[in-house]
């Protein structure tokens, strides 16, 4: 596909719009069951359009929900020149979205590996604690620039406002 004009991105979004309502009412084959269209890409020309449809989980499997999309592509290409007023309708190629699968795979891995720096940093914090924890005492008298402990910071302010 080439870079998309103002007008065939417009096609591309009537026609998700219409294949989505007729995909729900439109289609008898029983293959095709329910079918979200999650995008359109439409040639520059208007020669092809490919529908990226994602099945929900029904009795058909993916590629029979496929091949009913691809018989009843004439029908549909026929519905969506009537409702968009196109002279010529492109040819409509039927796709499986896979994009949400990658987005779940990829969430996945994020998850792995956050469960991993996790389990990593639980074991790494037992050792460092302890040995956090006296510096931290000797971090605390020094907070104050260490003025009190040589004689410089002021007898009379409190010590809260001397920092």
């Amino acid at each position: 596909m080439l870079k998309a004009t103002a007008r065939t991105s417009r096609i591309a979004a009537q026609m998700r719009r219409s294949l989505s309502m007729l995909l729900r009412r439109g289609v008898k084959d029983p293959r095709v069951g329910n079918v979200t269209v999650t995008a359109v890409d439409v040639a520059n020309d208007l020669s092809y359009a490919r529908i990226h449809v994602l099945p929900f989980a029904g009795e058909h499997p993916a590629e029979q929900v496929l091949t009913g999309l691809r018989s009843a592509a004439g029908f549909l290409r026929g519905e969506v020149a009537r409702e968009l007023k196109l002279r010529h309708a492109p040819r409509l190629e039927f796709r499986l979205d896979t994009a949400i699968e990658g987005a779940q795979h990829l969430t996945q891995l994020i998850e792995s590996a956050v469960q991993a720096d996790r389990s990593r940093g639980a074991g790494e914090a037992d050792g460092v604690g302890e040995a956090g924890g006296a510096g931290e005492a000797d971090g605390a008298g020094e907070a104050d620039g260490g003025r009190e402990a040589h004689g410089h910071g002021d007898p009379d302010l409190p010590a809260d406002e001397d920092a």
